[in-house]
């Protein structure tokens, strides 16, 4: 076929027989980011706080004009909603994996993570796991897998050691609500505590629909305890105080994860003073880039963060970090990067163990005072 003349494009074009735009050679790269979390139910809120954790992040990614092999890409986040429930975590993950996701952040819960985890290990995306803190996450040799969440046995290890060590606690007992995170929270609280020579007197059972605890709480009040760690989510700690005070329980209270929040003490009022809670990662104001997220996300969202939302954002950022690094936006590239990336998050420095597990992965214990949660100790996990 012989070739056109340079002197025949112009009319060319202006008949709209060529386009005067290449498209094809300068289109933008799209990265579908997959999202899920439960966006209705009992823990919606902390859902939404981890999406808007993950927006802000593709966002901030956007306006960096962040390009791949030389193109611009523009991001899509693909949100589903997994209700906290591990058979609807299931089918909403294969959507995540039909829909092409480039990578995913999600899940919030341990007991939907660890089901759909496997799913995105046979199709080969990388899963960043924001929230998900059952060890189990991370013990099953998937390479797909990557945590960027203090897990159980390094926050709830840290809580008793400290409870033992710091606080003194001599009458320990414990309330858990079953679940995948509660349990395995707690189990942990309690091995750590009799490895540091404590004194575990209680370990009572709750669910996590329960709104009535005073028979585990009359239980243990009759053993005399001077320490409760509860490993329930909020709201359910709050109402496990208010039921612990109205029985005339004065020992310390301990929350192991997800009360650290405004609405914990709203829930409980002034009964709330001098509450502690270990809370997974470093208080975002210790470091300047921590406030300006929070200052941001405020902004930009028209609320606090919750709990998790750093935790989100730095999971979609290092992930994109790594496909930066690899210069290929395809899971295989991205997924290689994650396994020796060294990236500096709000949340702090992220690396990986082999297994996926955070490196340095911290906790933070708080307490409340003047009506305010406040950091007390902070705790880095060996690398």
């Amino acid at each position: 076929m012989r070739n056109f003349s340079s002197r025949f494009l112009p009319s060319l074009i202006a008949a709209g027989m060529i386009s005067a735009t290449p498209i094809i050679a300068f289109a933008d790269t799209t990265v579908k980011v997959g999202f899920a979390a439960p966006l209705t139910g009992q823990y919606a809120s902390y859902g939404k706080d981890l999406q808007y954790g993950v927006q802000l992040a593709l966002e901030d990614a956007k306006a960096k004009g962040i390009k791949v092999d030389g193109k611009a890409v523009n991001f899509e986040l693909i949100a589903e909603d997994d209700q906290g429930d591990p058979r609807v975590a299931m089918q909403v993950g294969q959507m995540l994996v039909d829909k092409g996701s480039n990578f995913i952040v999600g899940h919030f819960n341990s007991g939907t993570t660890i089901p759909a985890s496997a799913l995105y290990e046979k199709a080969g995306i990388p899963d960043v796991n924001p929230t998900s803190s059952n060890p189990t996450v991370n013990q099953r040799g998937f390479k797909n897998l990557f945590s960027t969440i203090t897990n159980d046995a390094q926050n709830s290890g840290a809580a008793a050691r400290y409870a033992v060590t710091v606080q003194k606690a001599k009458r320990i007992a414990i309330i858990d609500d079953r679940t995948a995170f509660g349990q395995n929270q707690a189990d942990e609280f309690e091995r750590t505590v009799k490895a540091a020579g404590g004194n575990v007197v209680a370990h009572e059972y709750t669910s996590n629909t329960a709104v009535d605890f005073r028979p585990q709480l009359t239980t243990i009040k009759g053993l005399a305890p001077d320490f409760i760690f509860v490993s329930n989510s909020n709201p359910q700690a709050a109402l496990i105080l208010k039921q612990m005070r109205s029985l005339g329980i004065r020992a310390t209270y301990v929350g192991g994860g997800g009360v650290n929040t405004t609405a914990f003490i709203e829930l409980t009022g002034s009964i709330s003073e001098g509450a502690y809670a270990w809370e997974p990662g470093r208080p975002l104001e210790s470091n300047a880039a921590g406030k300006d997220f929070a200052a941001r996300f405020k902004k930009r969202f028209g609320v606090d963060v919750l709990a998790y939302a750093q935790f989100g954002y730095d999971s979609a950022l290092v992930a994109i970090k790594a496909m930066q690094e690899a210069n290929d936006i395809s899971p295989a590239a991205i997924r290689g990067k994650l396994q020796t990336i060294q990236y500096e998050g709000v949340t702090g420095p992220i690396s990986f163990h082999s297994d996926g597990s955070r490196k340095d992965a911290a906790s933070t214990v708080y307490q409340v005072k003047d009506g305010k949660w406040v950091p007390v100790h902070t705790e880095t996990a060996g690398s």
